[in-house]
């Protein structure tokens, strides 16, 4: 055991299949909801004070409805990556591993669709 290298003595051990993958696309979306929250803040804010066909008629517009949209897209496969980071390092029965993963994808998809239903809901009959 003493002959072999840091490296053999490492390989197949450990989260080393996918982990940098998740941990890049973490970080990149991490990144990518910055800018995408502020603009989704601020169109908000702008709205105060507007009534209905204000807000209909400022959705509608195709550069606002990309925006939120791609918000709604970043900020859910965000959190289910995370929500999968806590999972996997803090539940350790497998049964409920695989339990709350599931749960949690099907939760973030169905927020997802649901949001993303609602911005084209707005943005098409407007």
């Amino acid at each position: 055991m003493a002959s072999r290298t840091s490296l053999s003595r490492v390989r197949g051990l450990g989260a080393a299949k996918s982990g940098t993958k998740h941990f890049i696309a973490q970080r990149v979306t991490a990144i990518a909801n910055v800018p995408l929250t502020l603009f989704v803040l601020v169109s908000m804010v702008s709205l105060i004070g507007g009534d209905y066909a204000d807000v209909v008629a400022f959705i509608s517009r195709p550069m606002v409805t990309i925006g939120f949209l791609l918000a709604i897209l970043s900020v859910t496969f965000h959190m289910r990556l995370g929500m999968q980071a806590v999972i996997e390092d803090y539940i350790h029965g497998e049964g409920m591993k695989v339990a709350a993963l599931i749960a949690n994808l099907f939760f973030t998809i169905v927020i997802g669709f649901i949001c993303v239903f609602a911005v084209l809901k707005i943005a098409l009959t407007g």
